[in-house]
Parts: C-alpha cells; structure tokens; sequence
C-alpha cells in the first residue's frame, strides 16, 4: 500500500519550488484522466517530465504500459520518486537530470510516449525540443499553462497565433484534451492549466528544415505588426514571398501553417 502524496511530500520536504516551475498535481481522478487522455499505453514505453512527488507517475504505473521513465532535476523528489521505484518490479527508472540535455530517444525502445505535468518555466522550449524529434514518438501528452496551450492549438488570424503555434501544427496535430483549474494543485497556480494531446504527422522535416523555419517563424513574429516584406527582409524579403505565391502585404498572423510551409520549402531551394 503506498503512502498517501501529502505524507510522502512532507517528509522529502517537498514544497513546491517557483525557481523550478513547480506546482504538484495530486489528484488521483484527473491524473488517471490524463493518462486515459493518452490512449492505448499496452507496450509502450512512457517518459515523464518532472514527476514531483509522483501523482502522475502512480497513474502511469496502473496503465499498462510496459514502463515508466521518470526524468527529475530536484534531488528532494528524486528520492521521492525512487521509493516509488523499489515497488513496481523495475517498471519505473528514475534519472537524475535537467530534460533540457537529455535525448529522449536514447532512454527507451519505440514505441515511446511523453506523458507529462510539463514544469512551467521550461515547458515550451521542451516541446521545441520535442519536435524536432517529433517522429520519434508516437504520441505526447502535455500540460502546460492554459495560455501556452492556446497558442499551441491557436488558429490563424487569432491573437494567440503565433511561432509556437506554426512549429507545433507543421509537425503534429494538436488539441487541448483537458482544462484543469489552479485549486486542483499544490500550490496553486494563478493561472488555470490545460492538457494538449499531440499526434506526429507521418511526414516530418529533416533537421535542416526544421532549422530554416525556426528562423522563419522567429522573423516573421519578432514584429507581428510589420508586413512580411519587412519582417522577411533578411530572409529573402518581397522577393521570397513572391516565389511562394504569398502578398508581401500581409502579416504572419494571417498566414496559415500550410503558407509557412511554403515559404519555408521556397527557402530551403534558395
């Protein structure tokens, strides 16, 4: 029989840390929710991010899935977390280390899955990180702050649209699976979080793809008033919109991922 959370926080010391984007999710319904969230686990093999005390990780460990790797960077929720470890028959392998450097592909066999209560103050250039890699997972199951969520599954012409929006949509589908309210954590957030289910499309770029629209997206919105004449200047400017068919009038809000597409194999040619 396992301890209950709140006894396991407090005694690792386990208070939630804002310099580490903390926030712990201890409710069992919506953890299982998540995990639900995440589809058919049979066989797989899952990467957590972060797991705290280890809420989602017991919902990770009642799925089938055949294993559970947790990467955790605080050595208080490391300990807590290994404990946890000593009772599923190796079936959950704690790492010490910041998942900004680790490879994810390298820790498990495909096919592989993230599931994670993403850390607020790494959460997206988490996910850039992921994409890049996105056709070596088949699925991930992120929370993330509610705004973020939003400018990931944002569509064109909306405020929230934006660079984030256009690295994730060209490489997957995305949709926000699960809203979830600040009083459902330890401590609880000023904001409200939402999960985001993201599917790898069966095409993805090669790295130096990838790369160009990075530096596209980046130019595009570092002024999202300027028309893209403007924005695009150092990147080719009038003249690479007009080979991709693009007014030069327009801005990057209103174009959708499939002009970014173009733009960017238009580029890529150059």
């Amino acid at each position: 029989m396992l301890p209950p959370l709140r006894e396991v926080i407090a005694r690792h010391g386990l208070a939630a840390r804002h310099s580490l984007g903390q926030h712990f999710l201890l409710d069992g319904n919506l953890t299982d929710r998540i995990v639900r969230e995440a589809g058919d686990l049979a066989g797989r093999h899952v990467i957590e991010v972060g797991p705290g005390p280890g809420g989602l990780t017991r919902s990770l460990l009642a799925s089938p899935a055949a294993d559970v790797t947790a990467i955790e960077l605080d050595r208080r929720a490391v300990a807590a977390i290994s404990e946890l470890a000593e009772s599923t028959g190796g079936r959950l392998r704690v790492i010490e280390a910041d998942a900004l450097s680790v490879d994810m592909t390298t820790l498990t066999p495909a096919p592989r899955q993230v599931i994670a209560n993403l850390p607020y103050n790494v959460a997206s250039p988490l996910l850039v990180r992921w994409l890049r890699q996105a056709a070596a997972f088949e699925r991930l199951t992120l929370m993330f702050q509610q705004e973020v969520a939003e400018r990931i599954c944002a569509d064109p012409g909306t405020g929230a649209y934006g660079r984030l929006s256009v690295l994730t949509q060209w490489c997957c589908d995305a949709r926000i699976v699960l809203r979830i309210p600040p009083a459902a954590f330890t401590p609880p957030p000023k904001v409200w979080s939402a999960v985001v289910a993201l599917n790898p499309r069966t095409t993805q770029p090669d790295p130096a793809l990838f790369a160009r629209m990075e530096a596209l997206t980046a130019a595009a919105f570092g002024q999202r008033r300027k028309m893209l004449r403007g924005a695009l200047r150092t990147l080719g400017g009038e003249a690479l919109l007009a080979r991709a068919d693009i007014a030069a009038d327009r801005r990057a809000e209103t174009l959708t991922v499939a002009e970014f597409d173009r733009l960017v194999q238009v580029l890529q040619e150059a």
